[in-house]
């Protein structure tokens, strides 16, 4: 829509007038019949055209704000960018055609474009994705608040614990798996949540660390110790503040006064004499270490803004993993092909293998998106593997003639699941198709025998049910992982 806007209004305003003559279906002129009105040609001068041109730029410049606001009905851009729309629509509707089709049709269209702007702004801030964004965000506002802000401010002890982490990676997890369907303003709105989301993730993990480490140093063993401890005192302050900043609960502190304060204490630090003891240079340079990875993070006010931040269509590490699941994809196709002709021979492992440690070596920075999809590549080729294996298990199982009747059991079910697993590697559909159920009902059933499965008290048939039990969990997962339509 967004690259409609720009091209389309140029070609509407910037049409010449043909003075009256028409062009036939072959291009040539038409002269007009003589028993029809005359229409004058309008100048581009004409009043009407004029204010019309006027309208055409200030769309063409708020165009790119509209197409890359990423925020909610209640933000102040939202409420600036509504209010200088509707002004423009409100001025189109005043341009007097004077009853002239050339300028009325002109108008219309012109109006066109501004209701589409104003369209596509609500659509993008109260679409179903936009929302479940400011819900997980609130959510990680509320839990930071409640956990480390709020204690702070109290003067008491920020809680941060293992909770707390597993928590905020919870909510990191749920951000990912949010569908923007490729519109800009969703992924931007959920890569901004992110990023500040795992820029508290990483403070609150290093505070945790931290907190392992030996207490200061005595001001007894050197003046400059008391000096350190000081501003060790204070980075805990502007630690908090940070996290704060980051979760949109500090509303008087701003990221450039808080980098100011952060770099006013290491010039402090660095004007420290330490007369060279070791000991005492380990703790300030300890120290200055962590004041710079709070100043990392004081960047992300603006973060999000360059387009090749939020599109990984366009990141290397995720072309990287692209291609690896190109190359996956080919080879299961080989599998599939070679398994339904009875073939085991073809098998693979070595290269699926050197997949795997190709995409253990893909540059994930920290990013939560490429990361999961690192982490769906892995899985892709695992499932492959497990498969062969599998298959290669049925083919050189060799039952023994007192083999245990639920050992026995076991094994059945494991041959059922190898060919639903064919099935399920496959399968290239959607939720709602019928063949999905099917696949889903059968792998049912499959965990269902091996419920119904009894031991009898057998060790081997225990270790083995708990085993398929496991396998076709992985196999339900992976279908359910091939049909979510997440996106990076």
């Amino acid at each position: 829509m967004c690259a409609n806007v720009f091209g389309v209004l140029k070609s509407l305003f910037g049409k010449p007038f043909d003075g009256g003559k028409r062009m036939d279906h072959g291009g040539s002129q038409q002269q007009q019949h003589p028993m029809e009105p005359q229409q004058q040609p309008y100048h581009p001068q004409h009043p009407a055209m004029m204010r019309l041109y006027e309208v055409q730029k200030e769309v063409a410049n708020l165009g790119p704000q509209v197409c890359t606001f990423s925020g909610m009905q209640n933000d102040r851009d939202y409420k600036r960018l509504e209010r200088e729309l509707m002004k423009l629509q409100l001025d189109v509707d005043q341009v007097d055609t004077e009853g002239k089709p050339e300028l009325q049709g002109a108008r219309k269209r012109a109006a066109q474009e501004v209701e589409g702007l104003l369209r596509y702004l609500e659509e993008n801030a109260t679409h179903p994705s936009r929302l479940a964004i400011e819900h997980l965000s609130n959510e990680a506002r509320q839990l930071v608040d409640e956990c480390v802000v709020a204690p702070q401010r109290s003067g008491g002890v920020a809680e941060i614990n293992d909770e707390l982490v597993d928590a905020l990676q919870e909510l990191v997890l749920k951000l990912t798996q949010v569908k923007t369907e490729g519109r800009v303003p969703l992924r931007k709105a959920r890569y901004r949540a992110l990023t500040r989301l795992c820029a508290v993730q990483d403070v609150v993990e290093g505070r945790t660390q931290q907190q392992t480490l030996s207490l200061p140093l005595s001001g007894d063993t050197h003046e400059a110790v008391h000096r350190i401890n000081q501003v060790m005192v204070k980075v805990s302050m502007a630690r908090s503040q940070l996290v704060a900043l980051l979760m949109g609960l500090s509303g008087r502190d701003s990221c450039a006064h808080l980098s100011r304060i952060l770099t006013e204490m290491q010039v402090e630090l660095d004007a420290l004499d330490v007369s060279g003891n070791a000991a005492i240079r380990n703790y300030r340079k300890q120290v200055v270490e962590e004041i710079n990875g709070l100043l990392k993070h004081l960047d992300l006010e603006v973060e999000g803004d360059n387009t090749h931040r939020y599109d990984l269509a366009q990141n290397n590490s995720i072309r990287e993993i692209e291609a690896v699941r190109a190359h996956v994809s080919h080879l299961r196709e080989g599998v599939l092909r070679h398994c339904a002709m009875g073939d085991l021979g073809f098998r693979p492992k070595a290269e699926l293998q050197s997949l795997l440690t190709h995409l253990d070596q893909v540059d994930t920075a920290k990013n939560p998106c490429i990361r999961e999809a690192r982490r769906r590549a892995v899985v892709e080729v695992q499932a492959i593997i497990t498969f062969l294996d599998l298959r290669e298990a049925l083919a050189r199982r060799q039952p023994c003639a007192n083999e245990h009747p639920s050992h026995h059991a076991v094994w059945m079910v494991l041959g059922s699941l190898s060919d639903l697993q064919a099935q399920v590697l496959g399968f290239d559909g959607k939720r709602a198709d019928k063949s999905y159920m099917i696949l889903e009902e059968l792998l049912t059933k499959q965990l269902l025998a091996l419920d119904a499965v009894d031991p009898q008290g057998d060790e081997m048939t225990k270790v083995a049910r708990k085993q398929a039990v496991k396998f076709a969990q992985n196999i339900l997962n992976y279908l359910d992982m091939k049909t979510d339509e997440w996106e990076y």
